[in-house]
């Protein structure tokens, strides 16, 4: 008998992005992109509204958690969360971020509950949640608190990751500026980072001896410290410290040379110092098909690779190829038992 699995928890992200539309087109399309039952925690009256402004068929499920997975054939289980929200596509209201914040804050309570098995994230617009109070520099950020707080006895230690299909990759530094990178990077940062990748990748992902490359931080890795002397001074003895506890890592690499495709046949994750320098790559490489994972955890969690794109919200041409792989990634982490 086929096991049943659990549905995964979608949070709404912006209203006024394409986050709606997102989980409308994917529903609509959920047999041909073979994804798994899932259902958004939102206000159900915008949903209907975007759907008739992008010419579908409001098939929508109003539910609980609960039985979002026996209402996923019917039409696109929503949890109503937060207020009622008004329909404006494109248009940023300061007054819907109690919403978007509560979205994801009870997907992971689901999480937590045993109602999902893992949380799919819509983007967000930071700058609007700022105004509003919000104090997290990010999604990934804020789901570390969460963790925290709902899973008191584990550590969690967020770490972002962009996944596709030819590469994967983490920056070691995320959303801080790029004159702060250098007093930011330390060994012992660049070690714990490495840890949890090489756990999640082993635990989660599947590989039995995972590969990490690690990026210097300067031009040429630093030409011998003739450019910069962190690549001696701070990101080569943290990879001696990792080959010390045996994760197999190299470096520090040059990254203008790292991510033609013969030199990623040599690695599975590469591991960067700051934001651009691994993230341009990968976007560029795999910008429609590439998910947000965040590692370090006690719970899965994805999401698409792309922002709220308010130019394209309502016009029902947003490609769902993003929003669906990090569906189907998070179904397969959170089911081992699927490897």
């Amino acid at each position: 008998m086929k096991t049943r699995h659990k549905p995964i928890a979608v949070s709404m992200g912006e209203p006024a992005g394409i986050g709606p539309e997102l989980a409308l087109l994917a529903w609509t399309k959920r047999k041909s992109l073979g994804l798994p039952p899932f259902y958004v925690r939102g206000d159900r009256s915008l949903f209907i509204e975007r759907a008739r402004t992008i010419g579908l068929k409001p098939q929508i499920s109003s539910c609980a958690a609960e039985d979002a997975s026996d209402a996923f054939n019917k039409g696109l289980p929503i949890v109503q969360t937060g207020n009622t929200l008004s329909d404006c596509p494109g248009i940023e209201q300061e007054e819907t971020a109690s919403t978007v914040v509560a979205s994801i804050e009870r997907c992971v309570e689901d999480v937590r509950d045993g109602l999902a098995t893992g949380v799919v994230t819509n983007p967000i617009n930071k700058a609007a949640l700022y105004r509003t109070g919000f104090s997290f520099p990010g999604h990934t950020e804020f789901l570390g608190e969460l963790a925290s707080r709902h899973w008191p006895g584990e550590r969690a230690r967020p770490v972002m990751m962009i996944a596709g299909p030819d590469l994967m990759v983490v920056p070691v530094t995320i959303h801080i500026p790029i004159k702060d990178v250098p007093l930011a990077l330390t060994e012992d940062l660049i070690v714990e980072t490495a840890e949890i990748i090489a756990s999640d990748l082993r635990n989660r992902f599947g590989y039995s001896q995972p590969r990490l490359a690690v990026c210097g931080l300067n031009p040429h890795a630093g030409e011998g410290g003739t450019m910069g002397t962190e690549d001696l001074d701070i990101i080569a003895p943290a990879i001696a410290r990792l080959k010390e506890i045996g994760i197999e890592a190299s470096g520090p690499h040059p990254a203008d040379t790292l991510f033609h495709p013969p030199a990623r046949q040599n690695y599975d994750c590469a591991l960067g110092m700051y934001h651009d320098q691994v993230l341009v790559p990968a976007k560029t490489i795999g910008f429609d098909d590439s998910v947000n994972v965040t590692l370090g955890l006690p719970f899965v969690r994805t999401s698409p690779d792309h922002g709220t794109a308010y130019s394209l919200a309502g016009s029902g041409t947003a490609r769902v190829d993003s929003f669906a792989a990090a569906l189907r990634m998070a179904h397969v982490l959170a089911n081992p038992d699927m490897f």
